[in-house]
């Protein structure tokens, strides 16, 4: 049995983050984002070249799983819908229905659940998706746990 997890970076500080992942004995980091880098120094420690090296340290395997996450078009959707309502991004609590439509169509409505078993490896047990916001429900990762919830037997999802 597999367990999925999802964790943002956004109020986490790099001792609280990798602790986090420690405590919930993940063993497999699913990194969704498109872009693997945070600007900034708060939170230098997920950039791409930095996360991996911690990660190898902690005996934590490292996937990037680009299919998971939206293109420029469908975070443009997002975009829009923040401006409409002056929502700042990282104190969004939720997703328009704009982007969650368009993130089904492009990432999930051909999503291949084999191919992502085997880019996790047999060794996976506790998978955590990750990308930056802090609330799931304002992450792409929460549509994404949410889709392999419906389609995968005996999941279970835990947001970090």
């Amino acid at each position: 049995m597999v367990n999925i997890f999802t964790i943002g970076v956004y109020g986490f500080t790099e001792e609280e983050f990798f602790d986090t992942l420690i405590k919930a004995k993940i063993d497999t980091f699913c990194d969704i984002r498109r872009r693997r880098g945070v600007r900034g120094s708060k939170y230098a420690f997920v950039n791409s070249k930095r996360l991996q090296v911690k990660l190898k340290e902690l005996g934590i395997y490292y996937v990037h799983y680009l299919e998971l996450a939206p293109s420029n078009i469908v975070r443009d959707e997002q975009k829009k819908a923040d401006k409409e309502i002056g929502a700042k991004k990282r104190l969004r609590d939720g997703l328009s229905q704009s982007f969650i439509n368009a993130y089904k169509e492009e990432c999930l409505k051909n999503f291949n659940l084999n191919h992502f078993l085997e880019i996790l490896g047999t060794n996976a047990k506790n998978v955590v998706l990750f990308c930056v916001e802090r609330d799931p429900k304002a992450c792409h990762r929460s549509i994404a746990a949410e889709h392999l919830n419906s389609i995968w037997n005996n999941l279970k999802v835990v947001h970090l």
